[in-house]
């Protein structure tokens, strides 16, 4: 770099080097400033600053480091130090990438379930809260989608659990690939999963539902005992109204439930003002 505005410009940018080496004497801007205003950023992602000077007294190392430096190097300087010193920072910054991804792995796990990779009970509840506020300010319809595996303790009866965690795995990644891309799928109970459909009209609704109860029906899953046949039965709704997540996750609890006594493997719509269903959408293939 020329000076050290220009520096400065250039690690305001995405994707800057991890480990900087500054010179103390800059036209512009000196390494002290820059390495001041480096900190103030306060990044998630942490850069490591060795500063190099000729000034060697004891107040200007602590200067130096005071303002955000690693480490310190006084010139002239051996090459091999320069060496040592550099990689003193890597292996710094290995560390602290190695941190980084054990909290991102503990982030995932905890919002997360472990079986399937969808959104857990807790997390999901919380995207539908956020998703129910931000639908309010925006004036945006928000949708759900409740959906249960038909007769799966049949599954897990039949073949044993080992072949049921495989069936709710294959049936929760053609669920997910049904909705939109934006919407968030997370598990709510046992085979119970919950979909969330942000600036959702009725008409949305009804079409991500029947796809979501075609794509899982329309053809067995297959594991290493048997090709299962599965179906799911749906409880929708839709709500603009500001009306609070446990109402309208009792509306489709409700609508769920219709479907299930009208014969599984279909869909009803319902409503979050009367929980009585406005329709219900008969399946084409067998019931089950």
């Amino acid at each position: 770099m020329e000076d050290g505005a220009q520096a400065w410009e250039l690690l305001r940018q995405p994707n800057t080097p991890d480990l900087l080496i500054l010179d103390w004497m800059m036209p512009g801007l000196d390494g002290i400033e820059l390495c001041r205003r480096i900190r103030e950023r306060h990044q998630d992602r942490y850069q490591y600053i060795l500063l190099v000077t000729g000034k060697d007294g004891k107040q200007n190392i602590v200067k130096g480091l005071e303002a955000g430096a690693d480490d310190y190097l006084t010139k002239p300087f051996d090459l091999g130090e320069l060496r040592a010193r550099v990689w003193t920072g890597k292996r710094i910054l290995s560390l602290q990438r190695e941190l980084i991804r054990a909290r991102e792995d503990l982030r995932f796990q905890a919002t997360h379930d472990a079986l399937t990779g969808v959104w857990s009970h807790g997390a999901t509840l919380d995207l539908l809260g956020c998703e129910l506020r931000r639908g309010f300010r925006t004036h945006a319809s928000t949708g759900i989608l409740m959906i249960d595996l038909d007769h799966f303790k049949n599954v897990n009866d039949t073949y044993g659990h080992l072949t049921g965690d495989a069936v709710l795995k294959e049936a929760v990644q053609r669920i997910s690939r049904a909705v939109r891309s934006y919407d968030f799928v997370g598990r709510y109970g046992g085979e119970e999963f919950l979909a969330i459909l942000s600036n959702c009209t009725l008409e949305d609704l009804r079409t991500v539902a029947e796809r979501t109860r075609c794509a899982v029906a329309e053809t067995a899953i297959s594991t290493k005992v048997a090709n299962v046949d599965v179906t799911v039965s749906i409880g929708g709704v839709v709500t603009s109204t500001g009306t609070d997540d446990l109402e309208l996750l009792s509306a489709a609890d409700s609508a769920l439930y219709e479907a299930k006594q009208a014969g599984r493997n279909r869909v009803v719509i319902g409503s979050c003002e009367a929980t009585q269903s406005e329709e219900a959408l008969s399946a084409t293939s067998g019931k089950k």
